[in-house]
Formats: C-alpha cells, structure tokens, sequence
C-alpha cells in the first residue's frame, strides 16, 4: 500500500448542479486532496456548509485534458464507480496508490466516454431490494471512506459530538484552479458565443490560478 496515497474527486457531467456542494462537504470530510472539475463551472455550493474553503480545486475545459493532468502530474489511477461487469467491491479495497474517483451521471451512470478512461472500476453491494442505485453524493461518500481507511488517513480529532473544524485558510486567492491551455480556453469561449448562454466564467489566463474555494464558480 502506497503511504502517501491521495484521493481526487473529478466532477463531470453531474446531472443535478447542488449535488456538487454536497460532493464537497463529504470529500472534505474524507480528505481529498483535490477536486477536479470538467466542463461547466456554474454549479451550486448549497449543501456544503463552507465546507469549499477548505478544499482545492481545479478547473478544466475537456476530461481529455483532466485525465492528462491527473496521469502525467499527479500519478492517479482513474477508478470509474459505476456497476460494470468488471467492477471490483470497494470494501475489498483493490487501490494502489493515488486514486481520482470519477462518478456516473445521477440518471445515465458513466458514460462510454467516461469508461473509456478509467483504470479499473469499483461497485458498492447493496443488501436490500428496494433500490437499484444510490445518490452519486451518497456513493461518493461511502467510496471516499473506503479510500481513507485503506491509505490509513489519520482520524481527525473529536469535540463532543462532533469532529473538530480546521480554521478557514488564510491569506489565498479567490481564483479557481485554471489548467486548460490557451487553445482549450479560446474553444470553451466559442461554444459559449455559440450557445448564446454565459456558462462559463471569463477566464483569459492560461497558467493555473491558485484558489482553495468555489467562490469563483459555484453559485448559493
């Protein structure tokens, strides 16, 4: 087992924006290391609780650019959790080392594009019959819980009756995370003088912008 193993959370294609605050108050909770976003950036912080200014993120245009960030910069192997024929339990915890997590769609799952770029996969059993899914914020937690307990993340210190809260950093950038290249930020802003809709944000940079918080992209 790699001592230094990471977890990121890559958000892409989420289907129902104000899942994501809720993504990032578990992946605070579960120590990830980062949070990678792909494609539109208006999405909600509701259900974060000020969890976001506790994390760092990063933006890109295509998941053709992320993969390539999260496979020549940070090491990761890609896991896909979704339920496919390959699929391993999590709780047999098959990690290796660093590990970006990239869930399905709430409504469709993965897609083939998505799978196309994943290392391995990994399902969570269920024991009931009731449903045949779960919520991608509820998946996401139990998935990065299982990360945790395998890399060994040191258990963070309790108060009472709950776990205490780090000091909100100081001293940061209100920027977003920017890794796309000139060419990927010039192609994002002609879909959306296309598209006649302002789905992005204007961001004419092409070197990373550092930020530990969404607000700079995510709305309340």
């Amino acid at each position: 087992m790699a001592a230094a193993a990471e977890s990121i959370v890559v958000v892409h294609n989420v289907a129902k924006r104000h899942n994501v605050g809720t993504l990032a108050r578990s992946a605070t909770a579960f120590g990830v290391a980062e949070v990678v976003v792909v494609g539109r950036r208006d999405v909600s912080a509701f259900g974060s609780h000020g969890s976001t200014s506790h994390l760092r993120f990063r933006h890109f245009t295509t998941l053709a650019t992320a993969c390539a960030y999260l496979k020549d910069e940070r090491g990761c192997d890609i896991c896909g959790v979704e339920i496919t024929d390959d699929a391993l339990p999590v709780t047999a915890h098959p990690f290796r080392r660093s590990t970006a997590f990239l869930f399905g769609n709430e409504g469709t799952g993965l897609s083939q594009k998505e799978c196309e770029v994943c290392d391995f996969f990994v399902y969570i059993p269920q024991y009931g019959g009731g449903t045949a899914s779960l919520n991608v914020t509820v998946a996401a937690s139990i998935v990065l819980h299982h990360f945790g307990v395998w890399s060994g993340f040191p258990e963070r210190g309790r108060e009472g009756n709950k776990f205490v809260v780090a000091d909100k950093p100081q001293g940061q950038s209100r920027g977003l995370y920017c890794s796309d290249s000139i060419e990927d930020v010039i192609e994002e802003r002609k879909i959306r003088r296309e598209n006649a809709c302002d789905i992005f944000e204007e961001n004419g940079s092409s070197h990373t912008q550092e930020s530990n918080g969404l607000d700079t992209m995510f709305t309340d």
